[in-house]
């Protein structure tokens, strides 16, 4: 049996580390052979369930977790980390506006960020979940200058997976059958789902996406709404964020990270932009990346349509918008943000 890995959840006793916590400790993120010690990280008013989420994880009587570590502070529950999800930040209500969100969770992803470049492993993963996701893992990164900053990723898979699964339903295949669906920009309303890179396997043969459908004002109107609207639709019938998918996106985001893509596959990730696709530099942008090694790389050489270009050029506006806003918020003197 391999060594056990630590990993820390922050918002443990929250929603979606509530499905999230089961699937890793069941081993569907770093493997079935890969011992786990989680650590669970909350803030004081939520010790209590954080108790009864302790109880239930020994409930579950799961061969792969060998300890549990539930604590309210950051130095312990960063500690010597490999992967962390930070799921942890001020919650997006009915009607609240992203940025009054920003404000609240750039204080929050300022202190995780210094306890994570003082406490973890120096090639930990860092998934960021809780939003504002893309600007969320752009002030931790800051605040963590001896950890690489390509170690530090957005969710963008949730957007992925709905979009996927939306055009499954329209091409009538299982889901199995559609990828390379993707994802640019923002985890947010502006966001750029693109059907335009994808692939469909039907009857043997796999053809475009694109071909498939073979509706251009689905693909460029109903589709990309519901994909950028979908989390406030949720909210609006469960009165409460998307969680169980949510944690199923933050899995698979990071299994893919630590085990590889399949070849031909894109994932999408909100990464450290390079400028590619013209994209703003230095901002956290969802870009369709291959992965190999647990190191990320950018698919280039892709085609854009002029449609694509008009998106990804709203998102990328907004990004730059959140980052000064950012910046703003920490009245900071941080000179890499």
């Amino acid at each position: 049996m391999a060594e056990p890995i630590r990993v820390v959840v922050t918002g443990a006793a929250g929603q979606i580390a509530y499905s999230l916590l089961y699937m890793i400790a069941r081993g569907e993120v770093f493997g079935k052979d890969q011992p786990i010690v989680l650590h669970l990280l909350d803030i004081p008013p939520m010790v209590g369930v954080l108790e009864g989420v302790v109880m239930e994880l020994a409930d579950c009587a799961l061969p792969l977790l060998v300890e549990v570590v539930p604590t309210t502070d950051p130095a312990v529950g960063f500690k010597d980390v490999s992967a962390a999800f930070l799921v942890g930040a001020m919650p997006r209500k009915e009607g609240m506006e992203r940025k009054d969100l920003l404000s609240a969770n750039v204080k929050i992803f300022r202190t995780q960020g210094q306890a994570l470049d003082k406490f973890a492993k120096k090639d930990v993963k860092v998934l960021v979940v809780g939003n504002p996701a893309n600007t969320n893992a752009l002030v931790c990164s800051s605040y963590a200058p001896s950890i690489p900053r390509e170690n530090f990723s957005a969710m963008t898979r949730l957007d992925q997976n709905r979009a996927t699964s939306q055009i499954a339903a329209k091409l009538g295949v299982p889901i199995s059958a559609v990828k390379n669906i993707i994802i640019w920009g923002n985890h947010s309303s502006t966001q750029y789902p693109d059907a335009g890179q994808g692939k469909v396997t039907a009857n043997g043969a796999e053809k475009s996406v694109v071909d498939a459908v073979n509706d251009t004002a689905f693909l460029q109107g109903s589709f990309v709404e519901t994909v950028q609207k979908r989390g406030a639709a949720v909210i609006a019938a469960r009165k409460m964020s998307s969680a169980m998918s949510a944690a199923k996106a933050a899995c698979d985001h990071m299994h893919d990270w630590w085990n590889g893509t399949a070849p031909g596959q894109f994932v999408s990730m909100g990464v450290f932009s390079d400028g590619s696709y013209d994209s703003p530099k230095d901002v956290i942008f969802s870009f369709p990346v291959e992965i190999k090694n647990k190191q990320w790389k950018i698919v280039s050489g892709l085609t854009l349509s002029d449609f694509a270009k008009t998106k990804l050029s709203v998102t990328g506006k907004e990004l730059q918008e959140e980052k000064d806003e950012a910046l703003s918020v920490l009245d900071s003197n941080v000179s890499n943000l």
